[in-house]
């Protein structure tokens, strides 16, 4: 089976570059010898990466390549990963939810079948974006979304024509290999009191810098706590972690990981923490993979959807709502009460680890036999 993959690829973010590999390994796994093709923005390390084949994903180069990859191409997988939204700006044919869209729109050209594939919907506020959606997201032949509220919201953008089923986030099949580069780059002395700490850029919002910063302060005064930044998205989360560090009076007890460690290497550190403070989702998702108790800082939908699945809404708040006293004592009550909270994580990650599965699942169902 010949299949193209088309996602936020190549760029360097760690929750994308986990997303693929779990697309591939899942794939291999499931199906007899698939020949895997996707669309990078380093389609070279991409290829040396994953041992696949992989082409230009942007519309300036290697055209041609893309249309003849489609229409050899048994299925072109769209996803996964929070690809249809126009949270960052939208025109006729610019930003991202034109462009995976309009590779939908060039893959049914070729005659070629389109899932999309463990999907977040939204948010889609523009006019244009909500005409965009209804014309070619409906072009799918099948749709899976890693929470009910983007399938709703699906519903609500006129998209009704496949069906779509709920499943969860692929990375929850991600397969860990062993690995401790990174806590071995921290040369720490001990290293029993970890907790990661994952902080992203978010437009305008600056306040919870300091407030992630106050509580960072409070847990190493009050349980003398290693604070480990995890960027992951290179030099955006250094640059947001550095702003939450010169907010800190004991910023030298924190550090920051290196930048371009792999999502396995990052999975690994985690699941050697004892509690994971965080924005991003992946973060959020590695966390829950390894058991590992967290709060989040929700920014958007999509990570309101995964806490409230992993058991952690309650001790977590949504990014305008932090109240920092709040969120510290939740923090050190997860601290104290780690080991029942883990399994609790556990627990619901298993149940969405089989929902990831069923991704695969449902491609080969509708697409493999």
């Amino acid at each position: 089976m010949k299949i193209v993959i088309s996602g936020f690829y190549g760029l360097g973010n760690t929750g994308d570059e986990a997303i693929l590999e779990s697309i591939i390994d899942n794939l291999r796994e499931q199906l007899d010898e698939p020949e895997l093709t996707v669309f990078s923005l380093s389609p070279e390390l991409t290829a040396s990466q994953h041992g696949v084949k992989s082409i230009y994903r942007g519309w300036r180069q290697d055209f041609k390549a893309k249309v003849r990859a489609l229409k050899e191409a048994d299925l072109l997988v769209s996803g996964g990963g929070g690809l249809l939204q126009d949270t960052y700006p939208t025109k006729f044919i610019f930003g991202p939810l034109p462009y995976y869209l309009l590779i939908v729109f060039l893959a049914k050209l070729c005659g070629t079948k389109v899932m999309f594939f463990s999907q977040g919907i939204g948010p889609v506020t523009s006019t244009w974006g909500k005409i965009l959606m209804k014309i070619f997201a409906n072009m799918a032949d099948f749709i899976t979304v890693r929470d009910q509220y983007s399938k709703d919201y699906l519903l609500k953008l006129g998209v009704t024509k496949p069906e779509t089923v709920v499943t969860s986030d692929i990375v929850f099949a991600f397969k860990p290999k062993e690995d401790f580069t990174c806590i071995e780059s921290l040369k720490l002395e001990q290293n029993d009191h970890l907790v990661a700490v994952s902080v992203r850029p978010w437009f305008d919002h600056v306040k919870q810098f300091e407030q992630i910063a106050t509580i960072l302060d409070a847990l190493v005064e009050e349980r003398q706590i290693t604070p480990v930044f995890v960027p992951m998205e290179g030099h955006h989360d250094v640059e947001a972690s550095n702003k939450v560090l010169s907010r800190m009076k004991h910023a030298d007890k924190c550090h920051v990981l290196g930048k371009d460690f792999s999502p396995n290497q990052y999975l690994n550190f985690i699941g050697s923490c004892q509690l994971t403070i965080g924005m991003r989702l992946h973060a959020l998702i590695f966390s829950t993979i390894q058991g590992v108790p967290h709060i989040g800082l929700s920014y958007d939908k999509k990570v309101e959807s995964l806490l409230k699945r992993s058991g952690m809404w309650d001790y977590s708040a949504a990014l305008e709502e932090i109240k920092v006293e709040n969120l510290k004592n939740h923090a050190l009550f997860l601290l104290d009460n780690h080991d029942e909270f883990s399994d609790v994580v556990k627990k619901n990650a298993a149940a969405m680890r089989e929902d990831a599965l069923r991704n695969v699942e449902l491609l080969k169902q509708n697409f493999a036999e």
